[in-house]
């Protein structure tokens, strides 16, 4: 990672892994600009940095209107510098049962978890690979590892991104830019509050910013958090999908399914 007194620009910064990992930043003496589409919050965001010494400056925008986005790089590179680091956090969360799935309900998932990334990389790229540096951290998910009971749209969206990732990152590094990518587990964030599931290795949101950061400063494509549970799931990846299949069938929540719940296997 670059050294303190550079540019980071952190979307999704109002709450969640964006906002501990702003304001983490911010105390390691980087000047961060920080995006998301509720301005009162950014600015709760520059004062709780200002109180320890950090510099927040709040840049609100919508990732899924490119006219925003481009409007906001351009204004941060005007008036702080050029953007050393780039941190791609803006996403949501949408937990949906086979009966349950429409494109209606697929569609804003897709639209602010993948064509937000994009809009961004969009408006980052040319910047980057005319100065011939830079870093950019595109925030996925262990969930789209494999395809979990409950996450057919929000996983799909994060298997997305990261394929996107894994495309771009040889093309961008022979321009001197670093491509990667961030797949964190569950995180003690309003996102996962909202499970009714149980949430193995969860994470407090200052540990996982500090895995975050610690991947920031290494060379390595994907930063992953917790370890354990990556490593199960990667393991999961790799059995035939007769077990891998049936292991996460477990994880189905019975009492909502309404076969399960009226009493009926499922055949």
């Amino acid at each position: 990672m670059t050294g303190q007194g550079d540019i980071v620009w952190i979307t999704g910064a109002s709450s969640g892994i964006g906002r501990a990992l702003a304001l983490r930043m911010a105390r390691e003496g980087y000047r961060v600009a920080a995006s998301a589409r509720r301005a009162e919050e950014l600015d709760k965001l520059k004062m709780e940095a200002g109180q320890t010494g950090g510099e927040i400056r709040p840049v609100p925008l919508d990732t899924t209107k490119p006219d925003e986005v481009k409007a906001g790089v351009a204004e941060i590179e005007s008036e702080m510098g050029p953007i050393a680091i780039a941190v791609l956090c803006a996403g949501t969360y949408e937990s949906v049962l086979a009966h349950e799935l429409t494109a209606a309900r697929a569609r804003p998932v897709f639209e602010l978890n993948f064509m937000g990334t994009m809009n961004c990389l969009e408006a980052l790229i040319p910047n980057m690979i005319a100065r011939g540096h830079g870093r950019i951290a595109a925030v996925a998910s262990l969930a789209g590892y494999f395809g979990l009971p409950t996450s057919a749209i929000y996983g799909a969206s994060k298997a997305a991104i990261i394929n996107m990732a894994e495309a771009l990152q040889p093309d961008l590094a022979k321009h001197g830019v670093t491509m990667q990518i961030v797949n964190p587990g569950f995180v003690k964030t309003p996102l996962t509050d909202k499970n009714e599931f149980p949430m193995p290795f969860l994470m407090d949101v200052e540990d996982a910013a500090e895995a975050f950061c610690k991947g920031l400063r290494s060379d390595r494509f994907e930063i992953t958090f917790p370890r354990r549970f990556s490593l199960l799931l990667r393991l999961v990846q790799m059995l035939p999908y007769q077990l891998s299949l049936a292991l996460t069938g477990k994880t189905l929540p019975k009492d909502k399914h309404p076969s399960l719940a009226a009493g009926v296997s499922p055949s």
